[in-house]
Protein backbone atom coordinates (compact mmCIF):
# COMPACT_ATOMS: atom_id res chain seq x y z
CA UNK A 1 0.00 0.00 0.00
CA UNK A 2 1.49 3.31 -1.41
CA UNK A 3 1.65 6.09 1.83
CA UNK A 4 -1.21 8.45 -0.53
CA UNK A 5 -3.41 5.23 -0.46
CA UNK A 6 -3.00 4.38 3.69
CA UNK A 7 -4.02 8.10 3.66
CA UNK A 8 -7.13 7.64 2.38
CA UNK A 9 -7.82 4.56 4.03
CA UNK A 10 -7.01 6.26 7.06
CA UNK A 11 -9.29 9.60 6.71
CA UNK A 12 -12.48 7.26 5.45
CA UNK A 13 -12.04 5.23 8.85
CA UNK A 14 -12.17 8.42 10.61
CA UNK A 15 -8.25 8.52 11.77
CA UNK A 16 -6.64 11.91 11.85
CA UNK A 17 -3.84 11.54 9.72
CA UNK A 18 -0.48 13.54 10.34
CA UNK A 19 1.52 15.59 7.59
CA UNK A 20 4.75 13.93 6.94
CA UNK A 21 7.66 15.24 8.60
CA UNK A 22 9.59 18.32 6.48
CA UNK A 23 6.09 19.15 5.85
CA UNK A 24 4.18 21.02 8.62
CA UNK A 25 0.58 21.60 7.94
CA UNK A 26 -0.80 25.04 6.37
CA UNK A 27 -2.79 25.49 9.76
CA UNK A 28 0.51 26.89 10.77
CA UNK A 29 0.14 30.08 9.34
CA UNK A 30 -3.60 30.31 9.83
CA UNK A 31 -5.55 32.49 11.72
CA UNK A 32 -9.34 31.23 12.71
CA UNK A 33 -11.12 34.60 13.48
CA UNK A 34 -14.66 34.74 15.39
CA UNK A 35 -17.34 36.60 13.72
CA UNK A 36 -21.45 36.82 14.44
CA UNK A 37 -24.05 37.13 11.73
CA UNK A 38 -27.39 38.76 13.19
CA UNK A 39 -30.25 37.83 11.21
CA UNK A 40 -34.06 38.36 10.75
CA UNK A 41 -35.81 35.99 13.01
CA UNK A 42 -38.89 35.98 11.24
CA UNK A 43 -37.77 33.53 8.26
CA UNK A 44 -36.06 30.54 9.26
CA UNK A 45 -33.25 31.88 11.61
CA UNK A 46 -32.28 30.96 15.03
CA UNK A 47 -30.62 34.09 16.29
CA UNK A 48 -27.05 35.45 16.36
CA UNK A 49 -24.92 32.41 14.65
CA UNK A 50 -21.47 31.91 15.52
CA UNK A 51 -18.93 31.10 12.70
CA UNK A 52 -15.30 31.07 12.53
CA UNK A 53 -13.77 32.44 9.34
CA UNK A 54 -10.04 31.03 7.87
CA UNK A 55 -7.96 33.84 6.93
CA UNK A 56 -5.36 31.84 4.52
CA UNK A 57 -8.33 30.39 2.37
CA UNK A 58 -11.65 32.29 2.96
CA UNK A 59 -13.13 29.33 4.58
CA UNK A 60 -16.81 30.31 6.42
CA UNK A 61 -17.71 28.04 8.84
CA UNK A 62 -20.81 28.39 11.46
CA UNK A 63 -19.87 26.74 15.01
CA UNK A 64 -23.20 27.65 16.86
CA UNK A 65 -26.36 29.81 17.35
CA UNK A 66 -27.59 31.80 20.17
CA UNK A 67 -31.40 32.17 20.64
CA UNK A 68 -34.34 33.73 22.50
CA UNK A 69 -33.68 37.07 20.81
CA UNK A 70 -35.92 38.70 18.55
CA UNK A 71 -34.43 40.18 15.02
CA UNK A 72 -30.95 40.38 16.14
CA UNK A 73 -30.31 42.49 13.39
CA UNK A 74 -27.23 44.61 14.01
CA UNK A 75 -24.45 43.66 16.23
CA UNK A 76 -21.01 45.54 17.76
CA UNK A 77 -18.69 44.23 19.89
CA UNK A 78 -16.74 45.53 22.53
CA UNK A 79 -12.75 46.70 21.73
CA UNK A 80 -11.80 44.14 24.66
CA UNK A 81 -13.41 41.65 22.55
CA UNK A 82 -15.46 40.37 25.68
CA UNK A 83 -18.98 40.91 25.09
CA UNK A 84 -21.36 41.84 22.19
CA UNK A 85 -24.06 43.67 22.31
CA UNK A 86 -27.26 43.17 19.95
CA UNK A 87 -30.69 44.86 18.90
CA UNK A 88 -33.85 43.83 18.90
CA UNK A 89 -35.25 44.99 15.86
CA UNK A 90 -38.84 45.25 16.91
CA UNK A 91 -42.12 47.39 17.49
CA UNK A 92 -42.59 46.11 20.92
CA UNK A 93 -40.20 45.09 23.83
CA UNK A 94 -41.30 42.69 26.78
CA UNK A 95 -45.15 44.04 26.47
CA UNK A 96 -44.33 47.78 25.89
CA UNK A 97 -43.81 49.56 22.20
CA UNK A 98 -40.05 49.74 20.87
CA UNK A 99 -37.17 47.56 20.76
CA UNK A 100 -34.48 46.17 22.83
CA UNK A 101 -30.50 45.90 23.47
CA UNK A 102 -29.44 42.51 24.83
CA UNK A 103 -26.21 42.48 26.25
CA UNK A 104 -23.92 39.05 25.83
CA UNK A 105 -20.11 37.63 27.27
CA UNK A 106 -17.82 36.00 25.13
CA UNK A 107 -16.16 33.08 25.90
CA UNK A 108 -12.69 32.10 24.85
CA UNK A 109 -14.28 29.70 22.30
CA UNK A 110 -16.35 32.71 20.54
CA UNK A 111 -20.04 31.66 22.84
CA UNK A 112 -21.96 33.81 23.75
CA UNK A 113 -23.81 34.10 27.47
CA UNK A 114 -26.45 36.28 28.37
CA UNK A 115 -25.83 39.21 30.50
CA UNK A 116 -29.09 41.25 30.31
CA UNK A 117 -31.08 43.18 28.36
CA UNK A 118 -32.76 46.79 28.30
CA UNK A 119 -35.37 48.70 26.03
CA UNK A 120 -33.86 50.14 23.51
CA UNK A 121 -36.11 53.90 23.60
CA UNK A 122 -37.44 53.98 20.58
CA UNK A 123 -38.94 51.57 17.78
CA UNK A 124 -37.43 49.18 15.40
CA UNK A 125 -34.05 49.57 16.85
CA UNK A 126 -31.54 48.84 13.85
CA UNK A 127 -28.08 49.86 14.54
CA UNK A 128 -25.13 49.53 17.53
CA UNK A 129 -22.06 50.83 18.18
CA UNK A 130 -19.68 51.21 21.23
CA UNK A 131 -17.30 54.14 22.26
CA UNK A 132 -13.44 53.24 22.02
CA UNK A 133 -13.27 53.04 26.01
CA UNK A 134 -15.99 51.15 26.39
CA UNK A 135 -17.99 52.95 28.56
CA UNK A 136 -20.62 53.69 26.68
CA UNK A 137 -22.86 51.56 24.00
CA UNK A 138 -25.15 53.97 21.43
CA UNK A 139 -28.42 52.37 19.20
CA UNK A 140 -30.27 53.88 16.68
CA UNK A 141 -33.61 53.55 16.51
CA UNK A 142 -35.12 53.72 13.09
CA UNK A 143 -39.07 54.42 14.43
CA UNK A 144 -38.56 55.72 17.44
CA UNK A 145 -36.31 58.42 15.44
CA UNK A 146 -33.68 58.92 18.52
CA UNK A 147 -30.35 58.13 19.83
CA UNK A 148 -30.02 56.33 22.90
CA UNK A 149 -27.34 55.98 25.17
CA UNK A 150 -26.28 53.31 27.58
CA UNK A 151 -23.71 53.21 30.07
CA UNK A 152 -21.68 49.66 30.29
CA UNK A 153 -20.69 48.44 33.62
CA UNK A 154 -17.73 46.66 34.40
CA UNK A 155 -19.09 43.32 34.17
CA UNK A 156 -20.09 44.16 30.45
CA UNK A 157 -23.95 44.67 31.57
CA UNK A 158 -25.70 47.55 30.28
CA UNK A 159 -27.24 49.79 32.61
CA UNK A 160 -30.75 51.83 32.00
CA UNK A 161 -30.26 54.40 28.89
CA UNK A 162 -28.83 57.63 30.62
CA UNK A 163 -29.94 60.22 27.81
CA UNK A 164 -32.18 59.88 24.60
CA UNK A 165 -31.77 62.41 21.89
CA UNK A 166 -35.03 62.75 19.86
CA UNK A 167 -34.30 64.07 15.87
CA UNK A 168 -37.09 66.35 14.46
CA UNK A 169 -37.85 67.03 10.82
CA UNK A 170 -39.18 65.42 7.85
CA UNK A 171 -38.32 65.32 4.18
CA UNK A 172 -39.55 65.65 0.73
CA UNK A 173 -39.93 61.77 -0.28
CA UNK A 174 -43.47 61.44 1.46
CA UNK A 175 -43.29 57.21 1.98
CA UNK A 176 -40.12 57.06 3.48
CA UNK A 177 -39.48 60.49 5.12
CA UNK A 178 -42.70 61.49 7.13
CA UNK A 179 -40.70 61.78 9.83
CA UNK A 180 -37.06 61.40 11.49
CA UNK A 181 -35.48 58.38 11.16
CA UNK A 182 -32.36 57.64 12.92
CA UNK A 183 -30.66 54.87 10.46
CA UNK A 184 -26.95 54.69 12.08
CA UNK A 185 -25.09 56.25 14.93
CA UNK A 186 -20.96 55.94 14.60
CA UNK A 187 -18.71 57.58 17.31
CA UNK A 188 -16.52 59.81 16.07
CA UNK A 189 -12.41 59.75 15.72
CA UNK A 190 -11.57 61.66 19.32
CA UNK A 191 -13.93 58.77 21.22
CA UNK A 192 -16.16 61.57 22.54
CA UNK A 193 -18.65 62.50 19.83
CA UNK A 194 -21.06 60.50 17.86
CA UNK A 195 -23.09 61.05 14.90
CA UNK A 196 -26.22 60.13 13.54
CA UNK A 197 -27.02 59.15 9.94
CA UNK A 198 -30.75 59.93 10.10
CA UNK A 199 -32.42 58.82 6.80
CA UNK A 200 -35.99 61.12 7.09
CA UNK A 201 -34.43 64.21 7.77
CA UNK A 202 -31.31 64.24 5.10
CA UNK A 203 -29.07 64.56 8.24
CA UNK A 204 -25.94 64.17 9.48
CA UNK A 205 -26.67 64.91 13.43
CA UNK A 206 -23.20 65.54 15.66
CA UNK A 207 -23.65 64.98 19.59
CA UNK A 208 -20.86 65.15 22.24
CA UNK A 209 -20.60 62.59 24.85
CA UNK A 210 -20.32 64.20 28.12
CA UNK A 211 -20.91 62.37 31.80
CA UNK A 212 -23.73 60.10 29.80
CA UNK A 213 -25.12 63.02 28.37
CA UNK A 214 -25.72 63.51 24.46
CA UNK A 215 -25.40 67.25 23.91
CA UNK A 216 -26.34 68.67 20.36
CA UNK A 217 -23.07 69.53 18.39
CA UNK A 218 -24.38 70.26 15.36
CA UNK A 219 -25.72 68.99 11.68
CA UNK A 220 -24.08 68.47 7.89
CA UNK A 221 -26.87 67.95 5.95
CA UNK A 222 -27.04 65.78 2.50
CA UNK A 223 -28.94 66.41 -0.82
CA UNK A 224 -32.90 66.55 -0.38
CA UNK A 225 -34.19 63.32 -0.66
CA UNK A 226 -30.82 61.46 -0.63
CA UNK A 227 -31.84 59.48 2.64
CA UNK A 228 -28.46 58.89 4.96
CA UNK A 229 -28.34 55.76 5.99
CA UNK A 230 -24.59 54.80 7.02
CA UNK A 231 -21.65 56.46 7.74
CA UNK A 232 -17.73 55.67 7.74
CA UNK A 233 -15.18 57.67 9.22
CA UNK A 234 -11.62 57.65 7.45
CA UNK A 235 -8.42 56.38 9.43
CA UNK A 236 -7.00 59.63 9.21
CA UNK A 237 -9.48 60.77 11.15
CA UNK A 238 -10.29 64.26 8.62
CA UNK A 239 -12.95 62.86 6.65
CA UNK A 240 -16.19 61.08 6.48
CA UNK A 241 -18.68 59.23 4.17
CA UNK A 242 -22.14 58.46 4.11
CA UNK A 243 -24.72 56.19 1.89
CA UNK A 244 -27.39 57.09 1.19
CA UNK A 245 -30.26 54.61 0.66
CA UNK A 246 -33.17 57.06 -1.16
CA UNK A 247 -31.18 58.42 -4.19
CA UNK A 248 -28.25 55.60 -3.86
CA UNK A 249 -25.24 58.19 -3.23
CA UNK A 250 -22.30 58.60 -1.14
CA UNK A 251 -21.14 61.76 0.07
CA UNK A 252 -18.19 62.71 1.83
CA UNK A 253 -17.23 64.88 4.29
CA UNK A 254 -14.70 66.94 5.75
CA UNK A 255 -13.98 66.40 9.26
CA UNK A 256 -12.24 68.83 11.91
CA UNK A 257 -12.81 70.10 15.65
CA UNK A 258 -16.06 67.73 16.10
CA UNK A 259 -17.20 69.57 12.67
CA UNK A 260 -18.70 67.52 9.33
CA UNK A 261 -18.70 69.72 6.44
CA UNK A 262 -20.47 68.46 3.22
CA UNK A 263 -18.42 68.22 -0.47
CA UNK A 264 -18.40 65.88 -2.84
CA UNK A 265 -21.63 63.60 -4.00
CA UNK A 266 -21.25 60.28 -6.49
CA UNK A 267 -23.71 57.87 -7.53
CA UNK A 268 -23.33 54.08 -6.80
CA UNK A 269 -24.69 52.91 -9.64
CA UNK A 270 -23.23 52.12 -13.13
CA UNK A 271 -24.15 54.19 -16.09
CA UNK A 272 -28.00 53.07 -18.16
CA UNK A 273 -29.18 50.97 -14.61
CA UNK A 274 -32.61 51.99 -14.37
CA UNK A 275 -33.75 49.12 -12.10
CA UNK A 276 -35.09 50.06 -8.68
CA UNK A 277 -32.21 50.62 -5.84
CA UNK A 278 -31.89 51.42 -2.59
CA UNK A 279 -28.33 51.55 -0.59
CA UNK A 280 -27.36 50.10 2.44
CA UNK A 281 -23.81 49.41 3.81
CA UNK A 282 -20.72 51.71 3.67
CA UNK A 283 -16.88 50.60 4.79
CA UNK A 284 -13.66 52.18 4.26
CA UNK A 285 -10.09 50.42 3.93
CA UNK A 286 -7.77 50.36 7.02
CA UNK A 287 -5.23 51.61 4.89
CA UNK A 288 -7.99 54.28 3.88
CA UNK A 289 -7.41 53.94 0.73
CA UNK A 290 -10.44 52.12 -0.80
CA UNK A 291 -14.02 53.11 -0.14
CA UNK A 292 -16.94 49.90 -0.57
CA UNK A 293 -20.63 50.64 -0.44
CA UNK A 294 -23.48 48.22 -0.93
CA UNK A 295 -26.18 48.31 -3.92
CA UNK A 296 -29.17 46.73 -3.09
CA UNK A 297 -31.37 46.10 -5.88
CA UNK A 298 -28.10 45.84 -8.44
CA UNK A 299 -26.82 43.51 -6.11
CA UNK A 300 -23.26 44.63 -5.98
CA UNK A 301 -20.84 46.45 -4.19
CA UNK A 302 -19.07 49.18 -5.62
CA UNK A 303 -15.76 50.14 -4.91
CA UNK A 304 -13.96 53.63 -5.16
CA UNK A 305 -10.68 54.61 -4.75
CA UNK A 306 -9.77 57.56 -2.22
CA UNK A 307 -7.62 60.53 -3.30
CA UNK A 308 -4.96 60.54 -0.58
CA UNK A 309 -5.01 64.40 -0.28
CA UNK A 310 -8.66 65.15 -0.25
CA UNK A 311 -10.68 62.30 -0.12
CA UNK A 312 -12.74 62.48 -3.20
CA UNK A 313 -13.75 59.58 -4.74
CA UNK A 314 -12.78 57.76 -8.62
CA UNK A 315 -15.03 54.93 -9.45
CA UNK A 316 -13.00 51.70 -9.41
CA UNK A 317 -15.34 48.74 -9.70
CA UNK A 318 -18.71 47.20 -9.36
CA UNK A 319 -18.94 43.34 -8.42
CA UNK A 320 -21.88 41.31 -7.95
CA UNK A 321 -22.65 40.24 -4.31
CA UNK A 322 -23.84 36.45 -6.10
CA UNK A 323 -27.07 37.20 -4.22
CA UNK A 324 -30.23 38.99 -3.66
CA UNK A 325 -30.38 42.39 -1.47
CA UNK A 326 -26.27 42.44 0.48
CA UNK A 327 -28.14 44.40 3.79
CA UNK A 328 -24.49 44.48 5.19
CA UNK A 329 -21.19 43.62 4.49
CA UNK A 330 -18.04 43.73 6.62
CA UNK A 331 -13.71 43.61 6.11
CA UNK A 332 -12.01 41.08 7.84
CA UNK A 333 -9.07 41.80 9.69
CA UNK A 334 -5.98 41.59 7.54
CA UNK A 335 -8.01 43.75 5.01
CA UNK A 336 -7.70 40.74 2.00
CA UNK A 337 -11.15 39.74 2.07
CA UNK A 338 -15.50 40.93 1.99
CA UNK A 339 -17.72 39.32 3.51
CA UNK A 340 -21.33 40.17 1.88
CA UNK A 341 -24.50 39.29 3.36
CA UNK A 342 -27.18 38.66 1.15
CA UNK A 343 -30.43 38.91 2.82
CA UNK A 344 -33.09 37.97 0.78
CA UNK A 345 -30.60 34.74 -0.56
CA UNK A 346 -29.59 33.42 2.78
CA UNK A 347 -25.63 33.35 1.79
CA UNK A 348 -22.98 35.69 3.01
CA UNK A 349 -20.14 35.20 -0.06
CA UNK A 350 -16.62 35.85 0.32
CA UNK A 351 -14.59 38.02 -1.56
CA UNK A 352 -10.60 38.58 -1.60
CA UNK A 353 -9.53 42.13 -1.82
CA UNK A 354 -6.90 43.05 -4.29
CA UNK A 355 -4.45 45.36 -1.86
CA UNK A 356 -3.13 47.48 -4.82
CA UNK A 357 -6.00 48.32 -6.76
CA UNK A 358 -8.94 47.59 -4.19
CA UNK A 359 -10.85 45.65 -6.67
CA UNK A 360 -13.28 42.77 -5.55
CA UNK A 361 -13.05 38.50 -6.73
CA UNK A 362 -15.01 36.17 -5.92
CA UNK A 363 -13.06 33.56 -4.00
CA UNK A 364 -15.98 30.40 -4.16
CA UNK A 365 -16.64 30.70 -0.73
CA UNK A 366 -20.25 30.92 0.10
CA UNK A 367 -22.11 30.44 3.45
CA UNK A 368 -25.78 29.57 3.91
CA UNK A 369 -27.64 31.54 7.09
CA UNK A 370 -30.95 32.17 6.91
CA UNK A 371 -32.16 36.06 6.71
CA UNK A 372 -28.23 37.73 7.03
CA UNK A 373 -28.28 40.90 7.60
CA UNK A 374 -25.10 42.11 9.75
CA UNK A 375 -21.70 40.58 9.83
CA UNK A 376 -19.32 41.84 12.81
CA UNK A 377 -16.02 40.39 13.17
CA UNK A 378 -14.74 40.12 17.03
CA UNK A 379 -11.54 41.93 18.00
CA UNK A 380 -8.10 40.12 19.33
CA UNK A 381 -8.58 39.83 22.99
Amino acid sequence: MTDATRRRFLRMAGVAVLAPLGRPPSLKHRTMNTLYIGTYTRDESEGIYRCVFDDETGALEVRGVTGLIENPSFLAAHPSGRYLYAVSETTEFEGQPGGGIYAYAVNREGRLAPLNRQPSQGGAPCYVSVTPDGNYVLVANYLGGNVALFPVEADGRLDEASDVAQHEGSGPNESRQEGPHAHCVVVGPSGDRAFAADLGIDRVVGYRIDAGELVPAGTASVAPGAGPRHLAFHPDGTRAYAINELDSTITTFSYADGTLQTGQTVGTLPDGFDGANTTADIHVSADGRFLYGSNRGHDSIVVFSIHPENGTLSYVQHVSTGGRTPRNFALDPTGRYLLAANQNSDTVVVFSIDVGSGRLTRTGQVLHVPSPVCVRFLPAA
